[in-house]
């Protein structure tokens, strides 16, 4: 099923009520309670995992982000595939509209040691590794997820916040690149003509995601955004400033660019290759491009919480979702990228343009110009999150 443009991004983006505001005060609630105090070991927290006496699960997903049946919107085909297969009930919720504002209602019981009522939460990579790196994500049992061991893309594969794929196994996959409207603009290859070329003077937009706006800056500037030193980041951020000052850039967004874009009111911007592929079911003059300097990769992720007491029931259910023919099933809805290697193929006897659409199953070309942002630490996520929210004026 192709579904309309979300109204909300998977990203957690740093705009809205839950902007810069609320992660930067999120970075200065945890120092003030206390960094140290609240990281948690496997050792001081441990999980019982009762999988083997309670066929229950409770999962915690983003809004439509799981397939649903045309006729019958109640119904969710995949997972009520899994729930017949494996006769464990799923109590699925879509509560996670943003990153942050999911981490402020499970932060007071993950640093506690608590039960968040809650065996699954999807999460993207830069919030997976915070909670990893606070250790409130249990590892799981690679033995347990033979279609994840087999199927799982090399390039999602030893991401530098969980290098053994043990703690956040790809849900769905997106890329950070350029976008632009055939109708209004010529092509546009680079990040360099986005941010200088005269003709789309104030009719550029940028993500407000410093990870993927930044990333995209690092790299243009031949630096490797999943491995730079602070020097390098300010020498991208000066190039953003510089765009900035001359009007070159119209605004800071959330996927909010895209009706603008469809519009033409946005000739060219910085965007996700999701948002392009629905644009291009109405509009085929809306084109994502891979920059000539490569593009960012993002993931969000099923992790298993601290205390959750369902980890062998999430360990079944996430390799449900590995295998190709269900993953297909789930891409067609989602037209993300799908991390499943094998999809493609099944996808072909569902609906063979999607099969074909590089946007949701890129091909190792495209992959190998793609980087996953650097995990950060705590300092590092303030000090650049500051950085750069004072450059777009958040």
């Amino acid at each position: 099923m192709r579904t309309p443009l979300r109204p909300l991004t998977r990203r957690g983006l740093l705009t809205g009520a839950f902007g810069s505001a609320a992660l930067l005060a999120g970075g200065g609630s945890l120092a003030g309670c206390g960094t140290r105090a609240a990281t948690r070991t496997e050792a001081g927290c441990v999980s019982e995992d009762l999988s083997g006496t309670e066929k229950t699960l409770t999962f915690s997903n983003w809004p439509q982000y799981m397939d649903v049946d045309d006729a019958d919107t109640a119904k969710r085909p995949t997972l009520d595939a899994f729930v017949a297969k494996s006769g464990i009930q799923v109590t699925y919720t879509e509560d996670i509209n943003d990153n942050n504002e999911f981490f402020g209602k499970v932060q007071n019981q993950l640093a506690g040691c608590q039960p968040t009522g809650r065996d699954i939460m999807v999460l993207s990579d830069w919030m997976s590794a915070r909670m990893i790196r606070l250790g409130w994500v249990q590892k799981l049992d690679t033995s347990k997820l033979p279609n994840v061991e087999a199927n799982l893309l090399p390039s999602l594969r030893g991401r530098s916040f969980d290098p053994e794929d043990q703690l956040a196994i790809p849900w769905q996959s997106g890329l950070a690149g350029l976008a632009y409207n055939g109708r209004v603009t010529r092509e546009i290859r680079t990040v360099d003509e986005l941010l200088t070329r005269p003709d789309l003077k104030g009719r550029v937009t940028a993500l407000a995601e410093m990870r993927d706006t930044m990333g995209l800056l690092l790299q243009s500037n031949g630096h490797d955004p999943a491995n730079f030193t602070g020097a390098q980041f300010d020498d991208a951020l000066a190039k953003l400033k510089k765009a900035v000052a001359a009007g070159q850039i119209r605004r800071f967004t959330g996927n909010d660019y895209a009706p603008e874009l469809a519009r033409g009111d946005v000739a060219a911007c910085i965007g996700w290759s999701g948002d392009a592929v629905q644009l291009g079911f109405d509009d085929d003059k809306i084109r994502f491009v891979v920059p000539d300097s490569g593009a960012m990769i993002w993931s969000d992720n099923v992790v298993v919480p601290n205390r959750a007491s369902h980890r062998g029931n999430a360990e079944r259910l996430v390799d449900h979702y590995y295998d190709p023919a269900i993953a297909a099933r789930l891409a067609a809805f989602v037209n993300y990228i799908c991390p499943v290697r094998g999809a493609q193929a099944e996808m072909e006897k569902i609906d063979p343009a999607l099969a074909a659409n590089p946007l949701i199953f890129p091909d190792d070309a495209m992959l190998a110009r793609s980087k996953v942002f650097m995990a950060l630490d705590e300092k590092q996520e303030r000090e650049y999150e500051g950085k750069f929210q004072q450059v777009i004026g958040a």
